[in-house]
């Protein structure tokens, strides 16, 4: 994939380089690349046998970048057939939308497909046709606190950074695709995304092929909260046992109660409104496992930047 799109890849450089600096991604591509290293990361040779043909540093560090927010549902489809996934990614990176592709892949558990970008080796929004569909949200940031007072959000920025390079579990983002490319049904998925040590914490849609298969999953490191369909995340957590956090954005809850008021309803890419599609959104997604159909769209400041496409697996 990465030799197919050279055009888009350069496009991405260009704008990490703009937005963090030649200075920041090269430390940044040390302290990942060292990381993956001691970790015994299953992609890391992917990763390796890639970052030559960048012509800059930043690849080990926009793959371990953690900075989105999202919008996802697991429903069933109104049209009879399955469990559909809704899916929005927001990120402050610009140009990811305009850059957007879907991939497909062979697996020893059957094929899938990957929307993603070139040079990224984990995985965001799969579709296994038949198996299920799946999606990364990222949860509310830890807050720490100076006795009643909260601690700098620079202070709890630094302080998660440093709790994953602690640890040697899977990126989340890596653990999805592990199970795109192990699971052999919804309730493989399930128990993989539900059970594996992650390096930290995430948000994990699924929907499966049949009607009564779909959950959220808000992960910890070791620990699951799983929420049953229909259900609809945002990026604050739902469990109430759920540690405290600081608010991805101002407008999670806004956006968690139009996509569950819409799932009902929502026909393709419809129910891409506001505050759901903002100026930071990159990608909007819908998928269904028991069809196989995919259906997505990359977005720049609020407006579409590709088509709408549609995929049959």
């Amino acid at each position: 994939m990465f030799e197919a799109f050279p055009d888009r890849v350069a496009r991405l450089v260009e704008v990490a380089r703009r937005r963090y600096g030649k200075t920041a991604l090269r430390v940044g591509d040390r302290i990942s690349r060292r990381w993956l290293h001691r970790s015994n990361n299953p992609y890391f040779a992917e990763l390796e046998a890639i970052a030559p043909r960048m012509g800059t540093a930043g690849l080990y560090m926009l793959n371990l970048s953690y900075e989105w927010a999202c919008t996802t549902a697991v429903c069933s489809d109104p049209r009879g057939s399955g469990t559909r996934l809704l899916r929005t990614l927001d990120w402050r990176l610009s140009g990811l939308g305009a850059c957007t592709v879907v991939s497909r892949h062979e697996a020893p558990a059957g094929p899938w497909l990957n929307v993603t970008w070139p040079g990224f080796v984990g995985a965001l929004t799969v579709l296994a046709p038949g198996r299920f569909a799946a999606a990364i949200n990222q949860p509310p940031m830890r807050m720490s606190r100076f006795g009643p007072v909260p601690a700098p959000f620079v202070y709890d920025w630094i302080a998660a950074r440093y709790g994953v390079l602690r640890q040697k579990a899977l990126p989340p983002a890596h653990l999805l695709r592990r199970a795109a490319e192990e699971a052999r049904d919804y309730e493989e998925a399930r128990i993989m995304l539900t059970r594996e040590p992650i390096c930290a914490p995430t948000f994990y849609t699924l929907a499966g092929a049949r009607p009564d298969e779909g959950c959220l999953i808000e992960r910890l490191h070791t620990r699951a909260f799983v929420h049953e369909a229909p259900v609809a995340a945002a990026n604050h957590w739902l469990a109430d046992s759920a540690p405290a956090g600081r608010p991805r954005t101002a407008t999670s809850r806004e956006r968690h109660a139009m996509l569950t008021a819409a799932m009902a309803q929502a026909v393709e890419l419809e129910w891409v409104q506001a505050p759901i599609l903002n100026k930071d959104t990159r990608l909007a997604a819908v998928a269904n496992a028991a069809t196989g159909q995919l259906v997505a769209q990359g977005f720049e400041d609020g407006a579409p930047a590709t088509r709408q496409t549609f995929f049959t697996a």
